[in-house]
Order: C-alpha cells, then sequence, then structure tokens
C-alpha cells in the first residue's frame, strides 16, 4: 500500500472465518487501534484511548475512543482501558455507583436515579433530579414555587407562611394568604324632599335623607363599610308646601325610633 505510513498498518491474522479471504492481507485500522479485525473493528487501542464495543447488526465492533459515549464510564488499568455501561437507569455516570444525569422519567438524587423524588424534594423534569422545595413546602415544582405546603401553613405566591403577611388575610378552607379588601363607598347623593311624619304634623316638622353606594364590599378581615344613609329634620312651610332647612333653629332632641341599618341621623347642619 503506497502512500499509507507504515505504524497505522496491522497484519490480521490469517483464515478469518468470512469464506471470501483465504490468504493474508494488510488492511488499514481504524483510528486509535493497537489491533484490529476485519470483522470486530479495534481489537485493543494505543495508550490512553478507551476500548468501546458496539453492537452492529448480530456482531460487536471494537472502537478506540479519548472518552466513553454516552451510558458508559471508563475504566482504567495498567494495560487495558475499556468503557463500561453505567447502571440501566442512567443517562450518564462517573462510575458503577454513581449517576451523574439520568434516562428520562427518572430524577438524579445523590448520585443515584429513581422514578419518584422522596418527601420534600420536588421532580425537577427539565434537570431529571430531585431538588430541595421551600422550607415547609410538601409539594414544589421549583425550587422557590411552592405548590402544596405543610398542612398547618398558609401558601402565598409560591412560599409557605405559618401568619399572612400585612395586607392579606387567612383562608382557612384553603389555607391560602388572600388579599385583604377594604370597603370603599360612593359620593354622598342630594338631600331629598323634606318629608313630614305623621308624628311631625302639628309642628310642621319633616325629615330628609340622602345616601350612598356601596362600591366594594370588604374582605372578612377588611376595614368594614361607614354608613350609607344619613336623616336630618327639616321644616315644612305650611302654604308653599316646600321644604326650608332649618339653620337658626334647630331642633337638636332626636326622637327615639329604630332606623335602617347603617343609617345615622344628622343635626340639621349636615353633622352626623
Amino acid at each position: 500500500m503506497h502512500g499509507v505510513p507504515a505504524d497505522s498498518i496491522n497484519v490480521i491474522l490469517t483464515n478469518l472465518s468470512s469464506p471470501l479471504l483465504h490468504y493474508n492481507v494488510l488492511i488499514l485500522c481504524p483510528s486509535g487501534c493497537a489491533s484490529c479485525s476485519a470483522l470486530n473493528g479495534c481489537l485493543s487501542c494505543k495508550p490512553r484511548l478507551f476500548f468501546h464495543l458496539e453492537l452492529d447488526g448480530m456482531r460487536q465492533w471494537g472502537t478506540c475512543l479519548s472518552s466513553c459515549p454516552r451510558g458508559h464510564y471508563g475504566v482504567r488499568s495498567p494495560h487495558f482501558n475499556t468503557c463500561t455501561r453505567c447502571n440501566k437507569d442512567c443517562a450518564f455516570c462517573f462510575n458503577e455507583n454513581f449517576c451523574t444525569r439520568c434516562h428520562k422519567g427518572h430524577f438524579l438524587l445523590q448520585g443515584k436515579c429513581d422514578n419518584r423524588c422522596p418527601d420534600g424534594l420536588m421532580a425537577n423534569t427539565a434537570l431529571r433530579e430531585c431538588t430541595e422545595c421551600p422550607l415547609g413546602c410538601e409539594l414544589c415544582v421549583r425550587r422557590n414555587m411552592c405548590v402544596k405546603c405543610r398542612a398547618d401553613l398558609y401558601s402565598l405566591h409560591g412560599q409557605c407562611h405559618p401568619v399572612c403577611p400585612r395586607g392579606f388575610e387567612p383562608d382557612v378552607q384553603h389555607m391560602q394568604c388572600i388579599l385583604q379588601v377594604h370597603c370603599k363607598v360612593g359620593e354622598w347623593s342630594e338631600w331629598g324632599p323634606c318629608c313630614q311624619k305623621r308624628s311631625m304634623r302639628a309642628c310642621r316638622k319633616g325629615e330628609e335623607t340622602r345616601t350612598r353606594q356601596v362600591l366594594q364590599s370588604p374582605s372578612v378581615s377588611g376595614d368594614p363599610c361607614p354608613h350609607v344613609s344619613e336623616f336630618r329634620r327639616c321644616m315644612i312651610k305650611k302654604r308653599q308646601n316646600r321644604r326650608m332647612l332649618s339653620t337658626d333653629h334647630v331642633d337638636r332632641r332626636w326622637e327615639r325610633r329604630d332606623a335602617a341599618p347603617g343609617a345615622v341621623k344628622s343635626d340639621g347642619l349636615g353633622r352626623s
């Protein structure tokens, strides 16, 4: 063979099993081989390389590699370096007893691969490993995102709390911290007409009302709503039958009677 370096050519055994080979031949071994076979590839490797057997149909084919392929780890010895298959659940491993990455559906924890993670750790499908959950968390989807807190803790934004923080209140039924909502009311309406009550007909006294609407109801621990209706006394002109507010002579004495819920009486000057 002209043009082929002498140190890359190896003599192959005579009378190989192939019926087509009945004489001595010289062939070029694959890169890295110290010796090789036409049927099985490399039989031994040059120094520092790893011998690896691959399945090629019904036969095994030897190769010499600088590092072992996925799913194998290298074992060095004084005379022969080999690639050995990892544990069946390992995608990558450092040695026989220590995985560095697991196959899909298995999760790495302390060099071992399992199909589930123990309590307090989450199964990280992206990294294929068991990741520690936040403090007090029983189930999480990321290191800082808890989806199930311990039974005596409240959940808020992926964290677990013994007491809900300021601005939030506990939802005991679902063990969550929910936003605290305070009551909101609208503006007062105009004062209504001066209506004469039966008990006031003799003195031409009446009563007028104004109201305001609740815009937002409070949550359990939120600030309650203030009163939403007010009453004040007024005087009715006998002839014109029009109201005239008693601003100079206000009767500040109130009759005892039940007002509607949330109602407050005023003193006639707009003060409650």
